[in-house]
């Protein structure tokens, strides 16, 4: 797989498929690279472009490769590479790689069963393909981000990339997936032997965890408002409640929990009220109950009532949750010059006979794997010495970057 993304989407998108056994080959230019790469905090004693706890969060199983695809000689070596490889990812802006002569129908040219995946913010087409934007543009203009907070609130802002990971990343590693296993057929259906383009929209894609609520507008032909979605905060059985020292999240949807929750807290009178909405008598009651115990008592009462009621916690409360240790999502990697190991998040599915490795390589330093990778293509050392000498690749390279995030 050649990975041409940066940042995060396609990044992430490349991660997943590494963990479980794909050979990603970053493909950077000859500057600075991949943008993370320079984004604080760094970790002391790994080579600088390699530093980035958050280029190392997404960049484990990797290689990388540094290719000038400006200059002729550069383009040549990509598509020398592109001739062995199964996937190319790239999130360039449309029509960037066409410019630059190895676009689509260039590469396919080389290699008719190449899976050539674009992760963009709105697609090859419609009226705002040349936009720039970030994942917050994409979700105010899917309908999501207005939908999401308090009906006398402002719209609420994730902590999560919804449009960059649910909407790009996840569904780019699904189009990868649906393309080979169209092109490489099963046991009941040959295979066309053929690759294709996979368009990938971060609008489109986080637009469609909209589904439930879209499918509601279109039957009953009214448009729902922030904080009159039953799954959004307007029920009172639905929600997140502050407790004495804290908050819980409450969701208590079927009756069963419900009536659980009201017996338990010795309010039969309540059970009836369930679908309340936020404003009512019942709210007022509940916010008051909540607020009179700690999160450790409503922990306790959780344990002794299955209610759906559990904490809020901060990252670090969560990440250090017997569950979290149970399914391996706090993982550790060795990334060379780094004395303690490095902690990252584990591999989130789990496969019962080829489960995802999260540690067969650690996070590459920028460009060290050039030599290496054009070896096995076909480069002789003095081929590769000569396309360093005139600027159409690069070797290993430290120290060149800037900060690009403050931690």
């Amino acid at each position: 797989m050649l990975d041409l993304s940066r940042l995060l989407p396609g990044g992430f998108c490349s991660l997943l498929l590494a963990d479980f056994g794909a050979d990603v080959l970053k493909l950077e230019d000859t500057g600075t690279g991949d943008y993370l790469r320079w984004g604080a905090p760094f970790y002391e004693g790994a080579a600088d472009s390699a530093a980035s706890a958050l280029f190392l969060a997404i960049n484990r199983n990797k290689r990388s490769i540094r290719i000038n695809l400006k200059q002729n000689e550069g383009r040549e070596v990509l598509l020398r590479l592109v001739r062995d490889s199964d996937v190319l990812l790239e999130s360039f802006r449309p029509g960037v790689m066409d410019r630059l002569g190895v676009g689509y129908e260039r590469l396919r040219e080389e290699n008719s069963r190449l899976i050539y995946c674009a992760i963009t913010g709105y697609g090859q087409d419609g009226p705002c393909r040349d936009r720039a934007g970030h994942d917050l543009n994409y979700l105010g203009l899917n309908g999501l981000l207005g939908l999401s907070g308090d009906r006398d609130g402002p719209p609420t802002q994730s902590v999560g990339q919804i449009a960059d990971l649910g909407g790009g990343a996840l569904m780019a590693a699904f189009g990868i997936l649906a393309a080979l296993r169209e092109r490489d057929g099963s046991s009941q259906q040959a295979g066309s032997g053929e690759g294709q383009f996979v368009d990938v929209s971060m609008t489109d894609g986080a637009m469609s965890w909209l589904a439930l609520v879209a499918g509601r507008m279109f039957a009953e032909g009214s448009e729902p408002r922030r904080g009159e979605l039953e799954l959004a905060g307007s029920l009172v059985c639905y929600r997140p409640y502050a407790c004495a020292d804290g908050w819980v999240t409450f969701a208590a949807l079927e009756a069963k929990f419900w009536i659980t929750f009201c017996r338990g807290v010795g309010r039969e009178d309540l059970i009836e009220s369930q679908f309340e909405p936020v404003g009512s008598k019942t709210h007022e009651e509940l916010m008051e109950i909540f607020l009179s115990r700690t999160r450790e008592q409503w922990i306790a009462f959780a344990s002794e009532h299955d209610c759906c009621l559990e904490p809020v916690l901060e990252l670090g409360e969560a990440l250090d949750r017997e569950q979290v240790r149970a399914r391996d999502m706090v993982v550790e990697i060795t990334q060379p010059g780094v004395n303690e190991p490095v902690r990252q998040l584990g591999v989130p599915v789990k496969l019962s006979r080829t489960p995802g490795d999260h540690a067969r390589r650690p996070g590459p330093a920028l460009g060290e794997h050039t030599d290496e990778v054009l070896h096995a293509a076909g480069f002789d050392e003095s081929q590769i010495a000569e396309l360093k000498r005139t600027g159409a690749i690069g070797g290993v390279a430290d120290g060149i970057g800037g900060t690009f995030l403050k931690g």
